[in-house]
């Protein structure tokens, strides 16, 4: 069984590649406490690969992940040949999902949401750093917890966590 120590991050590459190039950006900044393992990192797959072999690279960096990050922008509900089948996978192995809102909506969209998550147990935030490194902290024991008392549906932190986070 692989060490499970990335942060896999799903998301419309077409639309939101700016967003994920941002997290990588938190990540190397010398003014934040943000970090995460990027499964992206592992293995690179060509423009010019077929739907089966990306896949497989894709299931490689799931394997190494302990959490989805899940980043939701005004088209990812559309993108159903890898965004869902990626968020299909993290149900199926049982991987905790992290919403992320680019709207800046702190509670899940249900209209934006991927249909697949929608009555998930996933916890849905805003796109910010700060709530984002806490979320990572903080979801997956959460989600363990959840899930053996059978508990689903999605999940948000209230204001509260917001404010204390200074947010």
């Amino acid at each position: 069984m692989p060490y499970r120590n990335k942060v896999f991050i799903s998301f419309d590459g077409d639309n939101d590649i700016h967003y994920y190039r941002l997290m990588r950006a938190w990540k190397q900044s010398d003014h934040t406490d943000f970090n995460f393992f990027d499964a992206h990192d592992i293995n690179t797959a060509r423009d010019t690969s077929t739907e089966e072999t990306i896949k497989r690279r894709l299931s490689e960096r799931l394997a190494n992940a302990f959490v989805v990050v899940s980043l939701i922008g005004k088209h990812t509900r559309y993108h159903y040949k890898f965004v869902r089948w990626e968020l299909e996978q993290a149900i199926k192995r049982g991987l905790p999902i992290i919403g992320v809102n680019l709207n800046g909506r702190r509670s899940q969209d249900t209209v934006l949401c991927p249909p697949i998550i929608r009555d998930e147990l996933a916890i849905h935030i805003s796109f910010n750093a700060a709530i984002l490194q806490y979320a990572l902290e903080d979801w997956p024991t959460k989600y363990a917890s959840y899930r053996r008392n059978n508990e689903s549906g999605p999940y948000y932190y209230k204001r509260e966590v917001y404010t204390r986070l200074g947010l």
